[in-house]
């Protein structure tokens, strides 16, 4: 201890080191341990220690929160997030300055891992601050996800840098509100690139909460630039779906499945459209084939329920229903938790 206090790193560690050799069931050594290790940037072995420290007390926020920034500097993406979100959870937000940190992992994390809209989302938080406009790191990230690109800002070719940012810029004001000077934007963006691939599907995500109908020609304006784009294809059958009108979204859900089988989202809206048009034994396929892609999304234990009830599977859509409370429950106990 004496030695960390006058900041003498690497003894420190090394008394440490020692001192777990003799009890290695003492939790404030594991964690100092693996501290220190992470201040030095020796993220493996500092990943290590925290584990130790968390076999030890389950549940830490704080030391979720810096093994997720460990693993992600050692490149294990999917447990980096998985920890970041559990910290969150579990409070790791409570600093502003840690917020902002976390926060911008996980987005990076999510637009990494191909959960773009996710990513989007995450990256709204940054939108309250004004300071933020000119950042070009936080607005690269943001055409990164925006763009549906699965990288991080550094594994971007630096002649792809300016364009990425400019659809950053774009999606950031509106973002913030800034929508005329968004549309703008996005507009010299379309005459500058016109067959930029998801620039189209970017825009009508964005305006889709607010102009659905606008949003529908963004996604066809997609689909006439780049006719395979997938995505484009599951909103323009997400919409009608969601207005009941399931005749409409099947050939773009058809479509959308024939072009990426593996895109949990095409089988959801496939498996929805065709139980909605009657055919229930074809749309619980695609729903159980949903499920087993993506078991943690809500929507697809919904239709499920819904699904085996019209098909006189009362048991399975029994429990399908009370997984959905569960689920809900759960993601209402977590906003809490982060939303204090």
């Amino acid at each position: 201890m004496a030695a960390r206090e006058a900041n003498d790193v690497p003894r420190a560690i090394e008394l440490y080191q020692q001192a777990l050799q003799l009890d290695s069931q003492w939790p404030d050594g594991w964690w100092f341990l693996g501290s220190l290790q992470y201040g030095t940037g020796a993220y493996a072995a500092a990943g290590d220690a925290l584990s130790h420290y968390l076999d030890l007390t389950p549940n830490a926020a704080p030391a979720l929160a810096m093994r997720g920034l460990c693993e992600f500097e050692t490149a294990e993406y999917q447990k980096s997030l998985n920890d970041i979100q559990r910290a969150l959870a579990l409070g790791a937000a409570n600093q502003p300055r840690n917020e902002k940190i976390l926060r911008y992992h996980e987005a990076l994390l999510l637009t990494r891992t191909g959960r773009f809209e996710d990513a989007l989302r995450s990256y709204a938080f940054f939108a309250r601050d004004d300071a933020n406009d000119s950042n070009p790191e936080l607005l690269l990230a943001v055409g990164l996800a925006g763009l549906r690109t699965p990288l991080l800002p550094q594994e971007l070719k630096a002649d792809q840098t300016e364009l990425y940012i400019g659809v950053g810029k774009a999606a950031f004001d509106f973002m913030k509100g800034d929508k005329e000077i968004a549309r703008e934007q996005f507009q010299r963006l379309f005459q500058r690139v016109p067959a930029l691939l998801n620039a189209h599907y970017l825009y009508g995500y964005l305006l889709y909460a607010s102009d659905p109908d606008e949003a529908v020609v963004e996604f066809r304006n997609e689909l006439a630039a780049n006719p395979s784009n997938t995505a484009a294809e599951v909103m323009l059958a997400w919409i009608p779906l969601l207005q009941n009108d399931g005749s409409e979204a099947l050939p773009y859900a058809r479509k959308a499945v024939a072009e990426d089988p593996a895109l949990p989202s095409a089988q959801l809206v496939l498996g929805r459209a065709l139980s909605e048009t009657g055919d229930t034994k074809g749309g619980l396929e695609h729903l159980e084939k949903t499920v087993q892609l993506q078991p943690d999304n809500l929507e697809v234990h919904l239709a499920l329920a819904k699904a085996y009830s019209k098909s006189g599977r009362k048991e399975d859509a029994r429990r399908e229903r009370l997984l959905c409370l569960e689920m809900t429950k759960t993601k209402n106990d977590t906003a809490s938790a982060t939303h204090p």
